[in-house]
C-alpha cells in the first residue's frame, strides 16, 4: 500500500495566464511566487513554495499532486503501481523543478484523472504575502470527478492509505490521509476533471468577508455560504477563469481515532445533505482534465515542450487500466 503523506499541488492549465494569476491574486488573495520560468505562475497560500500551478497553454487540469515520504517510498510506489497494470512516468528533472520538488512519478488513474506522486516538496520560511486580507491558512482539500464514485473508491483505498470518511450517495467519497475529514474527494461526472480546489480560512467571519467582497466584484458564487453535515466545515464555493472552482471554508472537522470512526451516508436529494443551513445547492463547475498531452519533443500551445513526463520507450505496449 502507497501511503500518501499529505496533498501537494493542482497544476492547471490556462489560455489566458494574465487573467487567471490577476484572479488567483487579486480575487482569491494568493501570494504570487517570484517568477522563475515563461509561461508558468506559481501561487502560494501556506508554507508550501506553492500549492497552485497556472500553466500557459491548453485549458484544462494538469495533474493533482500528492506527498510521499521519499525516494525508497517513492520508488515502492513506483514498483506498486506498474505491478497494478498502471503506466508510471518519471518526471525530468526539469519538470521536478517547476513543480519545486526533488522528484516525481505521473500516472492516471482508472477514471483518466492525472496525478502525481513527489518527494520533498519546496518550503518557504517567511510568511506568506497574501494579496489580499482573505484569511487563507492552508491549502485544505482538492476534489477529483469520476464516473462511479464507488469504483473511484476501491482505488483509492487498495492502492493508497485513503479511508472513506463519509457517503454522499452514489454522487461523492469524502477520503482521508491524515485526521483531517478530508483532504480528497471524488464527485461523480461522467468525465475526469477537478471538481475544485479548496483553502481553509481562519474564522466564519472570513468566509462571510470574502462573500461580500466576491459579490462586490462580480464573481460567480456557485455555492453558498453553508455548512456541510459531513464535514461540519461552512463553505463557499465560486468560480474562476476556464472553469476552475474555487473554495473557501472554515471549521473543519478532524476524525482523531480512526477505530472509532463509522462512515455515514447522506441522501444527496435530502433536505439538509448538502447544506444543514438548507440554503440552495447544485453541482459545481469541474475544469476538465487534460489528455494525452504532445510527445515531450513537440512543443505546446506556450512553445514550451509537454507538461506532463512521457513514458520509457517500450518495446511491447504496457497494460493499463482503461477508461
Amino acid at each position: 500500500m502507497i501511503t500518501l503523506t499529505d496533498i501537494a499541488y493542482v497544476r492547471s492549465g490556462v489560455a489566458d495566464l494574465a487573467a487567471a494569476t490577476r484572479f488567483a491574486t487579486e480575487i482569491v488573495g494568493l501570494e504570487l511566487a517570484e517568477p522563475s520560468e515563461p509561461g508558468v505562475a506559481h501561487l502560494r497560500a501556506d508554507q508550501r513554495h506553492h500549492c497552485l500551478s497556472l500553466v500557459e497553454g491548453r485549458s484544462g487540469v494538469i495533474a493533482s499532486g500528492f506527498a510521499v515520504a521519499g525516494p525508497d517510498e517513492l520508488d515502492a510506489a513506483e514498483t506498486e503501481l506498474e505491478r497494478s497494470g498502471i503506466t508510471v512516468s518519471r518526471g525530468s528533472a526539469e519538470q521536478a523543478r517547476s513543480r519545486r520538488v526533488r522528484e516525481f512519478i505521473g500516472f492516471d488513474d482508472p477514471f483518466g484523472n492525472h496525478l502525481e506522486l513527489v518527494i520533498q516538496q519546496e518550503s518557504v520560511a517567511r510568511p506568506v504575502a497574501f494579496t489580499r486580507t482573505a484569511g487563507i491558512t492552508e491549502f485544505g482539500h482538492l476534489c477529483l470527478d469520476a464516473p462511479d464514485v464507488h469504483d473511484a473508491h476501491r482505488f483509492w483505498s487498495t492502492r493508497f492509505n485513503a479511508k472513506v470518511s463519509d457517503w454522499i450517495g452514489d454522487k461523492a467519497c469524502l477520503l482521508r490521509i491524515d485526521p483531517v475529514h478530508h483532504k480528497l474527494a471524488v464527485f461523480q461526472a461522467d468525465t475526469p476533471g477537478l471538481c475544485h480546489m479548496n483553502f481553509q480560512v481562519e474564522t466564519i467571519d472570513d468566509v462571510f468577508r470574502n462573500w461580500h467582497f466576491l459579490l462586490d466584484h462580480d464573481v460567480q458564487i456557485e455555492m453558498g455560504p453553508g455548512r456541510h453535515p459531513q464535514s461540519t466545515a461552512i463553505f463557499l464555493y465560486f468560480l474562476g477563469p476556464e472553469g476552475f472552482t474555487y473554495e473557501y471554508s472554515f471549521g473543519v472537522r478532524r476524525i482523531e481515532d480512526d477505530a472509532a470512526w463509522t462512515p455515514r451516508t447522506f441522501d444527496p436529494d435530502e433536505l439538509g445533505s448538502i447544506d444543514m443551513w438548507l440554503g440552495p445547492t447544485k453541482r459545481v463547475s469541474s475544469q476538465r482534465q487534460l489528455t494525452d498531452p504532445a510527445p515531450a519533443e513537440t512543443p505546446s500551445a506556450n512553445g514550451q515542450p509537454s507538461d506532463r513526463p512521457q513514458p520509457s520507450p517500450s518495446p511491447e505496449p504496457v497494460g493499463g487500466p482503461t477508461r
